[in-house]
């Protein structure tokens, strides 16, 4: 929401400065000119990246449109999730989560918090974390490589779509020269014309470099930006889970393996150490 706030006052700040200097609004508005650009752009990412990047660069920016998932409430009902089938694995054995991890849509615990359920990616993380320890495939203190690599690999595909992204707004200057200097090509053709054409055309022209700078830093630029920190928060979000599960894993009690994970939380939605154990006690109850 607040991108498109954002998105909605650059726009006012330029439109309304050039109508300020008593100039023409639908001077600006030359489709041939948008034609260039964007489409040049569009070509320029369908070149550079293949189907599946376009299709995280669009889900992306769908995401950044929308509010953050990761909130506190998301982080209160992750703690408690973990928090009971740490609490189950404790106290009947690890094998007792096994019915949680191999059908997690159909868990009595999980399906208790709709706000981490509903995240398919953090529930397989989670499944992913949890399985093979279950199955004795591997031993705790291996568990945290294995997570590592996976979130690594998660990093990397989340920073696929917003390199294409970037190099997109670092190119549309250069877009917008290509546009006038087509411009220009057309001005001298018509240079023998009156003294009013020819200065509609330049002006045409040069509204090819104003659009080509103004998408690069006024929109693309800042939204390359929201969706890097948009994946930093949800790398956050995987790593606070992958703490919990790790330390739990490697001997530390539930509640205290809940804790290490919420000491690295952001202080805007940290809880404090009294709200964390007041709400995993009325879990536990």
């Amino acid at each position: 929401m607040l991108a498109i706030i954002g998105s909605i006052i650059v726009t006012l700040a330029v439109m309304g400065g050039f109508l300020m200097a008593h100039g023409v609004l639908s001077k600006l508005f030359v489709l041939s000119e948008f034609v260039i650009i964007l489409g040049a752009a569009g070509g320029s990412m369908v070149i550079m990246a293949p189907m599946p990047v376009l299709k995280g660069l669009l889900a992306q920016i769908v995401a950044v449109l929308k509010p953050s998932p990761f909130t506190k409430v998301a982080y209160e009902e992750m703690f408690k999730a973990l928090y009971e089938l740490f609490i189950l694995g404790r106290r009947n054995g690890m094998i007792a989560l096994e019915p949680h991890i191999s059908e997690p849509s159909g868990s009595s615990i999980l399906s208790k918090y709709p706000a981490f359920s509903s995240n398919h990616h953090a529930v397989d993380l989670l499944v992913g974390a949890l399985r093979p320890l279950i199955d004795g495939k591997i031993k705790p203190d291996h568990l945290e490589s294995l997570i590592n690599v996976e979130l690594a690999s998660m990093t990397e595909e989340h920073h696929q779509p917003i390199d294409v992204l970037t190099r997109i707004a670092d190119a549309m200057p250069g877009f917008g020269i290509v546009a006038a200097v087509l411009g220009i090509i057309n001005t001298m053709a018509a240079i023998n014309g009156p003294p009013q054409e020819i200065g509609d055309h330049v002006a045409e022209a040069l509204v090819g470099t104003f659009l080509g700078i103004l998408v690069s830093y006024g929109y693309l630029n800042p939204l390359c930006v929201l969706m890097t920190l948009n994946g930093q928060s949800e790398m956050g979000y995987f790593r606070t889970l992958s703490k919990a599960v790790t330390g739990f894993a490697t001997g530390m009690a539930p509640l205290m393996a809940i804790e290490v994970a919420r000491r690295g939380l952001p202080s805007h939605i940290k809880p404090t150490a009294d709200e964390l154990e007041n709400m995993l006690k009325s879990v536990g109850k």
